[in-house]
């Protein structure tokens, strides 16, 4: 059985495909659709034009995570992939939050098909697949999207390697896959899809973000929050921390290396500096090049730092960088 590292090799010179279940779809039309959303979210929404995309999060009035979404502006619509679980009632709440405005949302994610190709070889594959200009592929800003066939393609950031999401009708999945598959690329375990993510330092919500989650604990402040737009729920608690604490939080969202074998280890591991709890782990997967384990997790702030190392049940690792 391949180890993770030659799976990774593989798709570090090719590309591999995965199916984005743990993602919906919402679409937000009419022609107040832009401003709605901006009014709401914490990136500037109001910016995008059609074929431009960006990331953001929705906020409680206390400054607490209820979901994130990545936005994809359509020249009629504007489509928001969001988490899974909570599609439908992020729908109803927005629809509740509705009054004079034209706008409307739906939750397509039965409808609208969203497949992940990532790898080094990903712009030549996606373009051979969908016979689209492989340059303009890689000339792509993260989010922004080209046309096909009854859908479009965006380039992403959920990995280091090339990424690119495909959207597409549901009964176009089959047709999509197989001629990816005719192209080079290969299937994307769900398990070196989370070592990517982890590598890249990429919080998934449910895993590493949830309804406690202030979005800078995380470390989304430069990906999903603009600090020049105007007002958005939960705002006065992100001005407050950036502006009167300096951007300071209780925690931070980090990556750590695990060089000896912590497979055992679990989402909600409490991690120890010396004898003292200072956090805990939230997502781990294998390392990309085989040499241990690599984890997503949470420390108070003062050991938020490169170089500070951690126990884990045993297990020693060592803080390589940031997340967000």
């Amino acid at each position: 059985m391949p180890g993770i590292g030659d799976k990774y090799r593989i798709i570090e010179a090719g590309a591999g495909w995965r199916r984005r279940a743990e993602r919906g779809r919402l679409r937000f039309g009419g022609g107040d659709r832009t401003a709605f959303l901006h009014a709401l979210l914490t990136n500037d929404v109001a910016a995008l034009g059609p074929g431009r995309g960006t990331y953001g999060t929705l906020l409680t009035p206390q400054g607490r995570m209820i979901a994130d979404f990545h936005l994809f502006a359509r020249p009629d619509y504007i489509i928001a992939d969001v988490p899974a679980a909570a599609a439908q009632s992020l729908a109803t709440d927005f629809d509740r939050l509705i009054f004079a405005e034209d706008a409307s949302v739906v939750d397509v994610s039965a409808s609208l098909v969203q497949l992940s190709v990532i790898g080094g070889g990903a712009p030549a594959i996606v373009a051979r697949s969908l016979e689209i200009d492989a340059d303009a592929l890689r000339d792509l800003a993260i989010g922004s999207q080209l046309e096909v066939a009854e859908g479009f393609v965006a380039r992403t950031d959920d990995a280091v390697l090339p990424g690119y999401d495909l959207l597409i009708p549901a009964e176009r999945e089959t047709a999509v896959t197989e001629t990816l598959t005719w192209a080079g690329a290969v299937s994307l375990t769900d398990e070196l899809f989370t070592a990517l993510r982890v590598d890249a330092g990429r919080p998934l919500f449910g895993v590493d973000m949830d309804s406690d989650t202030i979005p800078l604990e995380a470390g989304l402040l430069d990906r999903a929050i603009s600090t020049t737009k105007g007002c958005y729920v939960g705002q006065e608690v992100i001005i407050r921390v950036l502006h009167r604490g300096g951007g300071r939080v209780a925690r931070r969202l980090v990556k750590i290396k695990f060089n000896n074998d912590a497979s055992g280890l679990r989402s909600g591991t409490k991690l120890h500096i010396a004898d003292r709890e200072t956090g805990h782990l939230t997502s781990l997967a294998p390392a990309l090049d085989d040499s241990g384990f690599i984890a997503l997790g949470y420390l108070r702030r003062e050991f938020a730092e490169v170089g500070q190392e951690v126990l884990a049940d045993g297990s020693s690792g060592v803080v390589t960088g940031l997340a967000g």
